[in-house]
């Protein structure tokens, strides 16, 4: 593949990941409310994070995103290697892109209330930029089966630290039980003033960074894979090594859950690999039929997002969408049944957000981070 080739399908994957974020899942959920126990279907259901153990289709959204930003690096970096920039400059787009996340995100949580004894310090945001700036560390500096070997170290030594180091102010507690896991432990003794959940625990706590490195460098790995010379490994057969990769990974996972349950909030070690073979799976269904047999005609619709993904994230913080939707549409959604008004003024929500991304798009405007 060309170094400088831009992979459409990771555009359109990146815009299919975050409509979810935008508004769709509340489509869904109210859609779902339109029949009888709807709210309640399995549908609705996958549109919430569970409350701890196990997953829900939101639970793939962020590691999702994670594992994509991984994927670009290795195309991003052999760009910057084939116009001659030196290891220098490397290193300080890697640290700027982390450290400018990490200030993102708390200008998410309400930096400029001016608030500091009470700003949450961790998230999303930040989790996104140190995760891909440590991977992206490693893979300048470290052969693949280095990396791959450090990986395996970093998700076992995780789960033998939290199985074997429960939290010393909850005794007798499950060592992965919200009172009992050493994560929660760690944040609530260091910046307890400054979690999401005041005084008790961070789902994108300081400790559970550490496997959300290797979600970043699964992608790293995808990516530097799918780069292989099209002679040598052809678009289709990379596909199908990645869905068959996707296979092992889940089944992996499926058995180590066994003992270390899949669980976002703690990123576990079963979590990174189930949530790894979602994200390679999808990644090698989006490849294929997008950069493979070239079916591109539906992709812009997501590309317009992807294109724009830490924009609309920010954006919905910052702009008052909802209040702009209803001002066009409460006086509709009012002269409906309640389930029908929710799901107008669902769908009025998610199509002003495409049509401020659609806006940006036409006139180029694109937050790169």
């Amino acid at each position: 593949m060309e170094t400088g080739k831009r992979l459409l399908s990771l555009d359109a994957l990146r815009g299919f990941d975050m409509i979810f974020i935008m508004g769709f899942a509340s489509v869904i959920t109210a859609a779902c409310g339109l029949f009888p126990g709807g709210d309640s279907c399995f549908l609705a259901s996958q549109m919430h994070h569970v409350p701890w153990n196990g997953f829900h289709h939101h639970d793939t959204i962020f590691p999702l995103f994670l594992f994509i930003a991984g994927v670009s690096f290795p195309f991003s970096h052999a760009k910057q290697v084939a116009g001659g920039a030196s290891k220098g400059r490397i290193y300080r787009k890697i640290f700027t892109r982390g450290i400018l996340l990490f200030l993102l995100g708390l200008v998410y949580n309400g930096f400029f209330r001016l608030d500091f004894a009470g700003l949450r310090i961790f998230s999303v945001l930040a989790r996104i930029g140190f995760a891909w700036m440590f991977a992206a560390l490693l893979f300048i500096n470290s052969k693949p089966g280095t990396r791959a070997v450090v990986s395996v170290a970093l998700l076992v030594g995780y789960w033998l630290l939290l199985r074997f180091v429960p939290a010393p102010d909850a005794p007798g507690a499950d060592p992965f039980s919200y009172e009992g896991n050493l994560v929660g432990y760690v944040d609530r003794t260091l910046v307890p003033n400054h979690l999401l959940n005041k005084g008790e625990f961070d789902p994108e706590g300081l400790l559970s960074l550490i496997p959300a490195i290797v979600t970043a460098m699964l992608g790293m790995f995808t990516g530097e894979f799918v780069r292989l010379d099209e002679k040598k490994v052809p678009g289709g057969k990379k596909a199908l090594y990645m869905a068959l990769a996707a296979v092992a990974m889940l089944v992996l996972g499926l058995v180590w859950s066994l003992d270390f349950p899949v669980n976002k909030s703690l990123w576990s070690s079963s979590f990174v690999l189930v949530v790894g073979a979602y994200s390679l799976g999808l990644f090698a269904l989006f490849y294929y039929l997008i950069d493979v047999r070239g079916w591109k005609k539906w992709t812009k619709f997501f590309e317009v997002i992807g294109l724009n993904s830490i924009t609309i994230y920010m954006a919905q913080r910052i702009i008052p969408f909802g209040s702009v939707n209803g001002f066009f549409l409460d006086g509709l959604a009012g002269h409906l049944p309640p389930a029908a008004g929710d799901l107008i003024l669902s769908i009025g929500y998610f199509v002003l957000c495409w049509l401020f991304l659609w806006f940006l798009y036409k006139k180029k405007i694109f937050l790169k981070v």
